[in-house]
């Protein structure tokens, strides 16, 4: 078989399948959000819909590409379970220890690595705290936040709007909901981008985000306030210290880069596509219309760890082993053209895409996900409305992430900002550009 991609080469051996130089890696760096399509419609047409990748040096996995496949594989626990103990490679002594894939595989007592009962009770805790968020203060408090970051870099006549704005303001109003300040929540974020790049001090990282973390719940067993945090601890499920800390943890690796990821690529696509944003502005779509073509074309997670099937099987014309892994991948299901219209474009108002998962697991925060996703999108288009990009879009960067599809950078100019007079809450100070 030929190489997938030039810049992802075949494993030597691939242990997935037994068969040498079948698994294209999914790392690298010249792969990154805007080669990786390419990569998996290149798959596609050599396996099917479910292909043998290479995630990390000696690790292999089953890279699931078909939208009615990875509905499957996320319905059916009692074959695909959420559990890593039950993978093979990691049971057998394969996985090196200081493997940079771990810290996001590896077992932690949090919703996302338990099936049934256990998974439901993390769950209800977790959808019970998210649920008490205050839709209408929530908007305020982002459009509050976007307005004094525009103000902090409107002087300037442009931006990067990843730094600037989409990194920044997520941040801010997640700190907020946690219950931390801006500081500790800057330092989370910087734990969390280390953690998703699937790279050397990824265990670093994780162990940061854990001490902040751990010391957050201990200063809310002593003094809980109004905040998911304090939600979580009181909650009638009764989670243990360590699973608010993990819980957390996913809570806020899912939620904060999949949000940046979000903003980003939406005003990229506003600003690089006429039509969209003559559509937009004429009334003919909405911002969430402009939002879920952004999730069918360009989702922030673009491949989720995993499944592991709990016996043998045929799986997307593939024979699966007991205690295989397999990798969700989120874009490339959103891209099947079995799902798609002929010319490949999504239908408008069309929300069967899987960019927040299926099934039990679907992610639980895409309501608060959307509403600051949604908020940023509006508050920078109405206060800036002659952005345009300051480069080529070929000069763009993006994130090098087997698991993130994000921007690295959005620069951008405008002339005429309209800002208006308003309040700048305590906790938004403006960044710089």
């Amino acid at each position: 078989m030929s190489t997938p991609h030039p810049t992802a080469g075949p494993a030597e051996s691939c242990p997935v399948t037994g068969a040498p130089g079948t698994a294209a890696a999914l790392y690298g760096p010249g792969l990154d959000g805007n080669t990786m399509p390419a990569l998996y419609e290149e798959l596609r047409g050599a396996h099917g819909p479910v292909a043998p990748v290479s995630i990390a040096p000696g690790i292999d996995a089953w890279l699931v590409l078909g939208h009615r496949e990875l509905l499957r594989l996320t319905r059916e626990e009692q074959n695909f379970s959420h559990d890593p103990r039950l993978w093979s490679q990691l049971r057998e002594g394969r996985i090196p220890a200081d493997s940079s894939i771990l810290p996001i595989v590896g077992w932690r007592p949090a919703l996302l690595f338990a099936d049934g009962q256990h998974h439901r009770r993390m769950r209800n805790a977790v959808s019970d705290a998210l649920a008490g968020i205050n839709g209408h203060e929530l908007r305020r408090s982002v459009r509050a936040t976007a307005e004094a970051l525009i103000a902090g870099f409107a002087a300037y006549g442009g931006a990067d709007l990843v730094a600037a704005y989409a990194r920044t303001l997520p941040m801010r109003v997640i700190a907020g909901l946690l219950g931390v300040d801006d500081l500790t929540g800057q330092e989370l974020v910087e734990a969390v981008a280390g953690l998703v790049s699937a790279k050397s001090g990824a265990r670093d990282a994780s162990r940061r985000m854990g001490a902040i973390l751990q010391g957050l719940i201990e200063e809310k067993r002593r003094a809980s306030g109004d905040d998911i945090v304090s939600a979580l601890l009181h909650h009638p499920a009764r989670l243990t210290d360590e699973e608010v800390l993990h819980n957390l943890v996913v809570m806020f690796v899912a939620g904060n880069q999949t949000t940046v990821n979000w903003i980003a690529t939406a005003l990229r696509i506003l600003l690089c596509d006429p039509s969209l944003r003559s559509s937009l502005s004429g009334g003919h779509l909405s911002v969430d219309d402009a939002l879920d073509l952004v999730l069918w074309r360009y989702p922030p997670t673009q491949n989720f760890p995993a499944r592991y099937a709990t016996r043998d099987m045929r799986f997307g014309s593939q024979d699966i082993r007991a205690g295989d892994m397999l990798i969700l991948g989120l874009a490339a299901a959103n891209a099947d053209p079995a799902v798609l219209p002929a010319d490949g474009t999504p239908v408008v108002g069309n929300r069967s895409h899987v960019a927040f998962g299926a099934g039990p697991h679907t992610c639980p925060a895409q309501d608060p996900a959307r509403l600051i996703t949604r908020t940023a999108v509006d508050t920078i288009r109405h206060r800036l409305p002659d952005l345009e990009l300051a480069v080529p879009e070929s000069e763009l960067e993006w994130i090098k992430s087997p698991w993130s599809k994000g921007l690295g950078t959005l620069p951008v100019r405008f002339t005429s900002p309209q800002l208006s007079q308003r309040p700048v809450p305590p906790r938004a100070t403006p960044a710089p550009a």
